[in-house]
Formats: C-alpha cells, structure tokens, sequence
C-alpha cells in the first residue's frame, strides 16, 4: 500500500481506503449513503419519508476572477454537488477562514454575492464562521455544507446507474478548464484566435455549474420514472466522471468518443495549452444515467432550458467493463488518474512571467 500523500490535490483512493473509510465515527442506521469513491453526497433518514442530502467542500475563492465572479463561481461549486441528489439545495452551513489580506470592500462584495447566489438557488444561510486567520490564503478561504432535503423515494445518487440505461451529457468535455484559462490567459487567446473568440472562451466561466442542468433533469422523474444517476464531472473531467459512476453503482458502460460535445473554444484552448479535453477538469458538465422511455423528454427540458446535450452511450452490465468507442474501435477506458489542467495551468503562469 501506498505510503505518501499526493504533492497536491484529492488523495488517492488507496490512502482513502487505508486511513479515511474504516474510521467513520459512530455507525448509524438511518445513514442510508455515507462516504464512498465517486458519491458526493451522503443521504441521512429523518423520518417521515424524507432525507436530508448532505455534501461538503472548500469555499473556493480566487481574486483573479474579480470577486462578484469568485464568489458566484463558489457558490455553484458548492451547490452543484448537492443537486447530483435530485432534491433542491436548501441550507447552507459556511466557515470562512480569510486572508489577511482580505479586505472589508473585497469581503463586502464576496458576501452580497454569496448572499444573493442563495437567494436565487432557495437556500438559507442557518450557520457558519467569519475570522481573519495567518497562515490562511486564496483559494481556499474556508469549507462549507450544503443541505438539501426532500422526498425519500425520489432522491438519487451515482450508485443508482442500471443496466438499460442512457448515459446524457450536458455542455460537454473541459468547460472549467475552458472557462478558468479564457479569464486567466485572455491577453494571450485574444493573440492567438482574436479578441472575438476571447469573449466568446470567456463566457464559457458561467457555465460552471451543474446546479440548472440536475434540478431540470430531475424534473422528469427519477429512478424507475427517469433520471438514475447524476454526477459533475470535475476532477479528471468527463472520463473520470464516467468512471466513478460505473464503479459506483457496479456497473459497465459503453460510449461513443464522437457523441460527446466539444465546443470550438473548448477544442482550441485545450490544443494551444496541451490539455486532453476529455480528461480536463470540468466542473459544469452533469453526466447523466437515464431510462431509455425518458430520454426525448430529458433531452426536451434541458433544450428549452439553453443546455446543451448529448446521447453518448448506454450502461452495460458489469462483466463488459467500461468501454469506450473511438472512430468504430473500442478500447477500455481508464481513470486518468491526473488531471492535465493542473500541470498545464502551470506552465501557462511560467510563459506570463
């Protein structure tokens, strides 16, 4: 077994597994999902035929964006695992932990957005803590949970995926890497593919949520009556995404390469900074397991919502492996294990300096 840490990022599921998962505090019953690879989400009975669908993650607040954009940005990060549940985001418990060199103006302006963001999404702001700390800095300012609470017999998870299924996915591969370089690099893209394309790229960062695309998937039924499975593709992008709800609910899958999405600005930035669009980080991207009566009326919804999507395969039972399909020719698909984003933003800042 593995004995170091990863230099930065997620552990890996082996550490996971050796250190994380056998100490879970006290076991309880009415703890319907708790922590496993590839589920966001846990899923708490409460009685009277509901739960209350929980998820956690960093506040994520990054000042280049201008912080009205990092704050919306950290909002939908927060809520957009929280709708893979199919049940609305209703409660937000927040700690921030800032900068000291944060300043009240930049503070005023993160927290009205926040504050705003909330009140569009429906959620409540029950509990939290503001503090100034050393040694705390950008981009992760603090953490915070996000509470959804709804229907026992409609919630889903990514464990849910059944053979028969179709796989949908919406706007398609690497729009946060897309969306993160065009504001980072945009002197540089404007170069490159002109200052038209540039804003173009640059309204790509508004995409970067999932919580519009689960909320209207969800409206078509769930389980049995439509939608089986959801997940954002964040880390290691639409291949890792596809790869954690295969494992996660024990099941194969079968996509066609071609099917998936690539936007024109996607495909170009990913090229000029050395990024596989498919394994690229894309917060923004739901994948999708559907029953197959309900995938017109799922693809219907989602157009009349402005989202974008594809069929790109189906679930298979499990003896088949995930398999994917590229130009007629199949091949396993593997988890990239590292996301190309991060070392590729990496080399964009050293090109700046």
């Amino acid at each position: 077994m593995p004995n170091e840490l990863p230099e930065i990022g997620k552990i890996s599921a082996e550490i996971f597994d050796e250190l994380i998962f056998p100490h879970l505090g006290k076991r309880r019953k009415s703890v319907l999902v708790g922590p496993k690879h590839g589920v966001d989400i846990g899923i708490v009975d409460i009685g009277g035929g509901k739960v209350m669908a929980m998820t956690t993650d960093p506040v994520f607040i990054v000042p280049e964006y201008g912080f009205e954009r990092a704050a919306w940005f950290a909002i939908h990060i927060l809520c957009s695992d929280a709708v893979t549940s199919a049940l609305r985001p209703s409660y937000l418990s927040i700690d921030l932990n800032l900068p000291l060199s944060m300043t009240k103006d930049e503070l005023e302006v993160t927290w009205k957005t926040m504050d705003a963001e909330c009140k569009k999404l429906g959620v409540a702001i029950v509990c939290g803590h503001t503090a100034r700390y050393t040694g705390c800095n950008y981009p992760m300012v603090g953490g915070a949970t996000v509470i959804s609470v709804g229907e026992k017999a409609r919630y889903v998870t990514p464990q849910m995926a059944r053979r028969g299924d179709i796989i949908v996915i919406t706007k398609g591969a690497a729009i946060e890497a897309t969306g993160i370089f065009a504001l980072a690099f945009k002197d540089k893209i404007a170069d490159c593919f002109g200052e038209e394309f540039s804003r173009r790229a640059e309204g790509i960062f508004y995409q970067m949520s999932v919580v519009e695309d689960a909320l209207t998937a969800a409206s078509i039924g769930t389980r049995q009556d439509g939608v089986t499975a959801m997940h954002d593709a964040t880390e290691c992008g639409v291949w890792g995404g596809l790869y954690e709800v295969a494992k996660a609910s024990g099941v194969g899958m079968r996509v066609e390469k071609e099917k998936i999405i690539v936007l024109d600005e996607v495909e170009k930035i990913c090229s000029r900074f050395g990024m596989d669009p498919y394994s690229s980080i894309s917060e923004g991207t739901l994948i999708i397991t559907c029953k197959e009566n309900k995938v017109d009326l799922l693809l219907k919804r989602l157009a009349r919502k402005n989202i974008p999507a594809s069929v790109v395969g189906e679930v298979i039972p499990e003896t088949k492996g995930i398999v994917l399909v590229e130009q007629g020719r199949e091949r396993p698909l593997e988890h990239p294990r590292v996301d190309p984003f991060w070392p590729a933003f990496a080399r964009a800042l050293e090109e700046e300096k």
